[in-house]
């Protein structure tokens, strides 16, 4: 029987169940078939699909002419179907797929926040259904950094500011890159009802600020996530390309450190689990790695990285710094492939965690300690390609980038007035260019500095009138910022800077900023 069981605020999904008989917990039989009529029941007649992986979260299988399988199971687990291509698992009511059975015989423990009901003896056979869904070689994902809200007004706020802009957006699916909450685990359901209306199938990472902190270690630190979302990492297939779900947060228990003591890595097991999963790949597949901390940070990454280094299409996604980076490995980072790897730090949905003076919708700006805005990505995938493209919240698309510039200017000082470019998105890889009042186009400087807009957001902090809201965190230096300076021979007259980019992929955009320039006085030389 198919059942959905409700616990707490959520929802189990229980896989089919053969009926009334229980096998020994030390072997997991089942049955990947083909839902004919997308009831989520393996009614009579529906035959299994063969070549289909089925995981316990270290082994990977592949299920037989039959659709069958078996896997290992020692205790708690959870059981999962990594979906293929041009195949679809059932999705839920708020667009949470489906594709895990949850074994907890004893439920999770009794924690601040409900986990995992008793599900009991291991079923006789855990199914897994699939239905077709023919997938093409170029689609399109939404892409999430840390949404974070920690109370139903900041759920709220990712509402209007983000999700309401995604609506209508030609996705085949949307990704979550962990820190879906702020602490605050009972925020799940309404984090879920909101993002539904994105109305695609919308997968989870796992972040630090969505474990259980009443957890003493890392095994039983996810358990309120997985009665929402399922297995912690995971993978899964669509058109082309094939995408793996990391978990890379070792959660060691409370401590004095507020939020608790964690830090980035994967486990023994999950190194396992992707080891095995990627012996079924074909080396020439994209494989996209989804995770919440920058691999760079991930202390078995030397592990990651042999994994991986012989591929020659990975791209790996991140979030959790709440500022933008590109990086590309190589060997001085420890990456031992021919080629550089490409890992991205996203900026986040909820910016700098909803803080910042409210705007006249009431809504935190959000501002972030790189000087970027808060926002989402589309990311487009086509055979072993990929663009990413950033959309900041609430703004015109081509919001790009931030230019400074004094508002006036004496023309004897404009050889030494510089220009600071902040392109919200860019990277070492990205070129930048100038020109002023229609002049010729001059290549700018990529440095090392912080964002003045920014900095003066920090310095109104601290005047004797402070604008409303959260303070904003503390200022950092970002890559992403190019400098260059006025023309010496800049005529007196209000006068236009026209800056234009283009990025790793080729993706060119424009910003502009007037500036006035003051004539030399007449009684000056």
């Amino acid at each position: 029987m198919q059942r959905w069981m409700k616990y707490g605020a959520g929802l189990l999904w229980c896989a089919a169940l053969s009926a009334a008989t229980w096998a020994a917990p030390s072997v997991a039989r089942g049955v990947v078939y083909h839902d004919t009529n997308h009831n989520a029941v393996r009614d009579a007649g529906e035959a299994g699909v063969p070549d289909v992986r089925v995981s316990n979260g270290r082994d990977v299988v592949v299920t037989a002419a039959d659709g069958t399988y078996e896997l290992p199971v020692d205790g708690d687990a959870t059981l999962f179907v990594i979906k293929p291509r041009d195949w679809m698992t059932p999705v839920g009511e708020h667009n949470l797929p489906r594709f895990y059975y949850i074994h907890r015989p004893s439920g999770s423990p009794a924690y601040k926040y409900p986990g995992v009901a008793p599900t009991g003896p291991l079923p006789t056979s855990v199914d897994f259904a699939l239905y077709p869904q023919p997938e093409p070689e170029r689609f399109r994902v939404l892409l999430f950094g840390d949404t974070q809200p920690a109370t139903q007004a900041q759920v709220d706020y990712l509402a209007h500011d983000v999700v309401e802009q995604v609506i209508g957006t030609e996705a085949a699916l949307g990704v979550t890159l962990g820190d879906l909450v702020y602490d605050k685990l009972d925020l799940f359901e309404p984090y879920v009802r909101v993002i539904a209306h994105a109305a695609v199938p919308w997968y989870n990472v796992p972040g630090n600020h969505d474990a259980n902190h009443d957890a003493p270690d890392d095994d039983t630190s996810l358990e309120s996530f997985q009665r929402v979302f399922g297995p912690p990492y995971y993978a899964f297939e669509y058109g082309p390309v094939h995408f793996v779900v990391l978990d890379d947060v070792l959660w060691e228990g409370q401590t004095k450190r507020k939020g608790g003591s964690y830090r980035a890595g994967l486990g023994a097991r999950q190194l396992e689990f992707l080891r095995n999963d990627l012996k079924h790949v074909p080396r020439d597949r994209l494989v996209v790695l989804l995770m919440h901390i920058p691999i760079v940070e991930i202390e078995e990454r030397a592990a990651l990285y042999a994994l991986l280094a012989e591929r020659p299409h990975v791209i790996s996604f991140s979030a959790h710094q709440h500022t933008v980076r590109h990086w590309f490995l190589g060997e001085h980072d420890g990456w031992p492939g021919a080629e550089p790897h490409h890992h991205v730090t996203l900026a986040t949905a909820c910016g700098s965690w909803w803080y910042g003076a409210p705007d006249e919708l009431g809504i935190p700006h959000a501002t972030m300690a790189d000087g970027g805005p808060n926002g989402w990505y589309v990311a487009t995938f086509e055979g072993t390609r990929h663009t990413l493209t950033f959309y900041p919240a609430r703004r015109p698309a081509d919001y790009q980038m931030n230019i400074y510039a004094p508002e006036e200017v004496p023309a004897a000082q404009a050889a030494q007035t510089e220009v600071l470019v902040n392109v919200f998105a860019g990277s070492e890889r990205s070129t930048v260019e100038m020109r002023f009042d229609g002049g010729p186009w001059t290549r700018l400087e990529r440095v090392e500095r912080e964002d003045p807009y920014f900095a003066a957001l920090k310095a109104a902090e601290q005047a004797e009138c402070p604008p409303p809201g959260h303070k904003l965190p503390k200022i950092e230096k970002t890559g992403h910022m190019w400098l260059g300076h006025l023309p010496a021979d800049a005529r007196p007259g209000t006068r236009l800077i026209e800056v234009r980019t283009t990025d790793v992929y080729g993706q060119t955009w424009t910003g502009r900023r007037l500036v006035r320039v003051l004539p030399i006085p007449a009684d000056q030389p």
